[in-house]
């Protein structure tokens, strides 16, 4: 095969393109404040002012999402007519905490930071219209929408923040907002005890990132994220910054659900459907994404941190991968790859070098939301329609229901890389970037590792696609047998976007159509929309350091692909269900559905020797330190008896005798005195 040449993703990129100059309204703030206050008033007003009203409810959510989206926009547009591209403003002053530390509370605005916050408006806005959808007979819909929105706030404050404290105040908000959004059905146990367990395992990881954050602050004596990027750059290669590197890394893989933090995000499809659209979409497990690339110049110069995150994403990717094949679910399967391509995110950060920067990172964190909300939604559809997301209920869901079939094929192509969908464009940017980093003098090991696992990654995530894509489209009739499943008849409700014109036209076309709302149906369009049309923001010319694509490693990658899928097409030929993951073993199946077993180890490392050391502390207490106190009490009581029953019980004429003299001579020291 002769040799292809390398192609300049510059080559690949849409020119820049005249816009015009229109004029800018005198408004309070930037686009910046308004899209963080816009969610945020829209949380608080959710929780104290709409009453019962969930129609009331769903307009201040959507209305404060739709306020975020339009600020992100505008925000776009304003960065054209700044030289630079680049605003920082504040926002509620500098906090006054001596000379030791400064702490301005600033936002920095960049093209990449727009462009991750516009994708993160965006999801979060279709979230919103879709929840109320889906949500329609939930009594606590109102806390929910208000969670979204708070949700929405803290991400967008994470991504526009050049101010480690506002990361921090971001980041733990996000926390706290999943375990309500995954335990919203609280009276289930399972959703409790899924919530439970996302939040004991990302605060448990979150020690790490806090510490990291504090080394870094005050080695650098400022909050500024721009100002410790230079001042610890500035240092060099040091000790201190590879422990506080190696803290953060820690804390973004427990948020982002690396090994061996990755068992809580499955557990997390507990929660309701638009909840998890918007946790593995756009926000909170790519939080530690944006925030390494935020820190980018100072992991790229701290060499164990990058080959402990290289090592963790690595093994996650191709883990994940494995086991989402194997998944019973469609949420489960959904959820880890959602585990899988964040760790691809991450991975790429560690391949990364300073020629290159980490902008190949943020190009797949936009192109995931896209598709993998688009996936998320489109499940939770037909999850109304045929009873649950178990695979054998959502088998010829995309053939039965063809308004469904090109949202699940789309979401799948894009998911797998197939161009022309958006992830085919940032998977490709994501191996330009390793490939640079194998062949710059400093990348190490580490762009080796990160490549060879990309390119293991990538047939297998075209064979869980191409698995779920079979179960999907199987044909109604299966072995000459009547449809395994009849679903019964929808009530058709609309929300608050009052279109009876609409709504009557699709109560004459498709069931799946009448049973959703036209809002709900519009936001998955646009999502459909975003994940063709989406390569276009990743073309922009406004990324970082512009990376070569081998064209014999796109070639190669993309026959690899093809023959996974092709492969699990043939083994899916010859069962009755058209699913290749019933030729696994029931053993191996069930142990992949359970996550191998992560829970067991979990109480085995955490749990168990936690609990003991409890139970031998408080038997310290208990027979120990409290034997003291309880010691002195006794011998307190029995000194008492002692001299109860050595003394008499009666007074004696010597003592009344003393008693008169003494009251005799007070009175006498009285009159004379």
């Amino acid at each position: 095969m002769p040799d292809l040449p390398d192609v300049p993703w510059s080559d690949l990129q849409l020119p820049s393109l005249p816009l015009p100059e229109l004029p800018a309204p005198d408004l309070w703030g930037s686009p910046a404040h308004w899209a963080v206050l816009a969610t945020l008033l829209a949380a608080l007003a959710g929780l104290g002012v709409t009453g019962r009203s969930n129609r009331l409810a769903a307009w201040v959510g959507v209305g404060g999402g739709l306020v975020a989206f339009l600020a992100t926009c505008w925000q776009l547009y304003t960065l054209t007519q700044i030289e630079g591209a680049r605003r920082g403003v504040g926002t509620i002053g500098a906090l006054p905490l001596g000379d030791e530390l400064d702490v301005p509370l600033r936002l920095l605005v960049t093209w990449p930071v727009a462009i991750v916050a516009f994708t993160v408006a965006a999801v979060a806005l279709v979230v919103q219209g879709y929840a109320r959808w889906y949500l329609w007979y939930d009594p606590r819909y109102r806390p929910f929408a208000a969670t979204v929105s708070l949700f929405t706030s803290a991400m967008l404050l994470l991504v526009l923040s050049d101010d480690l404290l506002l990361t921090l105040v971001g980041w733990e908000v996000m926390g706290w907002c999943s375990y309500l959004l995954i335990g919203h059905q609280s009276t289930r146990a399972a959703a409790t005890r899924a919530a439970s367990k996302a939040l004991l395992v990302t605060r448990t990881a979150d020690i790490g990132f806090v510490l990291g954050l504090v080394v870094l602050a005050s080695g650098a004596g400022t909050t500024r994220t721009s100002d410790v990027v230079a001042h610890w750059g500035a240092a060099g290669t040091s000790p201190t910054l590879t422990v506080a590197m190696t803290l953060l890394v820690v804390g973004v893989a427990g948020k982002s659900a690396l090994f061996p933090f990755q068992d809580w995000l499955p557990d997390a499809m507990e929660g309701p459907t638009p909840a998890s659209a918007l946790i593995h979409a756009a926000t909170m497990v790519a939080a530690g994404t944006v925030v390494l690339a935020q820190l980018f110049p100072l992991l790229a110069v701290s060499g164990p941190a990058r080959l402990l995150l290289a090592v963790l994403a690595c093994t996650t990717m191709i883990g994940a991968a494995v086991l989402a094949f194997a998944q019973g679910d469609l949420k489960r399967l959904l959820a880890w790859s959602t585990v899988s391509q964040v760790a691809l995110m991450l991975a790429v950060l560690a391949a990364a070098t300073m020629g290159t920067g980490p902008d190949a990172a943020l190009q797949h964190l936009v192109a995931h939301a896209w598709f993998k909300a688009l996936l998320f939604l489109t499940t939770g559809w037909l999850g109304v329609l045929v009873g649950g997301t178990a695979m054998a209920l959502m088998a010829s869901g995309a053939r039965r229901y063809r308004v469904l079939r090109h949202r699940f094929g789309w979401g799948l192509l894009a998911l797998a890389g197939v161009p022309p969908f958006v992830g085919f464009f940032s998977k490709e940017a994501v191996l330009g970037t390793a490939e640079a980093g194998t062949a710059a003098t400093d990348g190490g090991l580490v762009p080796v590792l990160v490549l060879a696992s990309v390119g293991a990654t990538a047939p297998l995530t075209a064979a869980y696609c191409m698995r779920a894509w079979l179960v999907l489209s199987r044909p109604t009739a299966v072995q000459g047998h009547a449809r395994l499943y009849e679903p019964g008849p929808v009530e058709r409700i609309d929300d608050f976007f009052d279109e009876p014109q609409v709504v009557q036209e699709a109560e004459g076309v498709e069931r799946a159509e009448a049973a959703i709302s036209s809002s709900a149906r519009m936001g998955t369009s646009a999502l459909m929309l975003m994940t063709l049309f989406g390569g276009i923001l990743l073309l922009l010319p406004v990324w970082g350091p512009q990376v070569h694509v081998d064209l014999q490693l796109l070639v190669a990658t993309l026959l690899l692909m093809v023959v996974s899928a092709l492969l699990v097409r043939l083994a899916a030929g010859g069962v009755r269900t058209r699913d290749a993951a019933a030729r696994i073993p029931a053993g191996v199946s069930l142990a992949a559905e359970r996550g191998l077993h992560a829970d067991l180890a979990y109480r085995a490392v955490v749990a168990t020797p936690v609990l003991a050391l409890a139970r031998a502390v408080a038997w310290f207490d208990d027979q120990v330190l409290d034997s003291w106190v309880r010691g002195a009490g006794l011998g307190a009581r029995l000194l008492g008896r002692a001299g109860d029953l050595t003394s008499p019980r009666r007074a004696t004429p010597a003592l009344a005798l003393v008693l008169v003299g003494m009251l005799v001579l007070g009175a006498i020291g009285v009159v004379t005195a």
